[in-house]
């Protein structure tokens, strides 16, 4: 069986009297290891699906079976055991915490796990330094650059070590040398096994990836 499977999928918004259909019978399957590229225009549906996959946006009808767990059918508490263990999120506009230092956003994951604030450290430390942020351990977010504002959130979501990593256009508060690195980070890291599903509006990106799905008005028109 796939790591993800995605069986008729699709999601609806309401607005007022009107219906927006987000997205429509998706199918598709992920195998572990992969690195999945989804591209389409805006509004095509890319970021509903991030968010379903992501366990934070219940569909209106379909599933989304991740490691033979049908995750819309846990109870809400299950459910957030599972985001904890299963995924690590990366979003476009980095969501630090600006009155916490770097290593704090890193250890964040950490707060509801058993391990001790010791280990905790050396974990985030492990992570920042593979980062390149070894000695900045212990500065406020704003005093970072963008790219490195990203790559402090790229060591928060994989501090606990999940097997799917969500990103959501990684690359788009970056300039193209920060934005280069930073796939050849996410190429690295998928070399070592990472599963990864990248939303990203820059065809550049997708050479990185070992597949891309095409998104056209919720449907899925490429890539399968």
């Amino acid at each position: 069986m796939s790591l993800i499977e995605i069986n008729t999928l699709s999601k609806t918004y309401e607005s007022g009297e009107e219906c927006v259909l987000a997205l429509v019978d998706v199918d598709l399957k992920i195998e572990k290891g992969e690195f999945i590229s989804v591209m389409g225009p805006s509004g095509s549906g890319k970021s509903t699906l991030l968010t379903i996959l992501g366990g934070l946006n219940h569909p209106s009808r379909g599933e989304v079976v991740v490691d033979e767990i049908p995750i819309y059918k846990l109870p809400l508490e299950r459910l957030a055991d599972f985001r904890r263990e299963y995924l690590g999120f990366i979003f476009q506009s980095f969501q630090l915490i600006p009155y916490l230092t770097v290593i704090e956003n890193v250890m964040l994951p950490l707060a509801i796990t058993e391990k001790s604030n010791r280990e905790q450290v050396q974990m985030a430390d492990g992570f920042l330094e593979r980062m390149g942020l070894k000695g900045k351990e212990r500065r406020l977010p704003d005093q970072l650059s963008g790219g490195e504002q990203e790559r402090v959130a790229i060591a928060r979501a994989l501090v606990n070590s999940p097997p799917i990593l969500l990103a959501d256009e990684p690359t788009g508060n970056v300039d193209s040398k920060t934005g280069k690195e930073i796939m050849d980070l996410f190429k690295s890291l998928n070399q070592e096994g990472q599963t990864i599903i990248m939303v990203t509006h820059n065809p550049e990106n997708v050479a990185f990836s070992s597949r891309t799905v095409q998104l056209l008005d919720g449907k899925i028109v490429g890539g399968i």
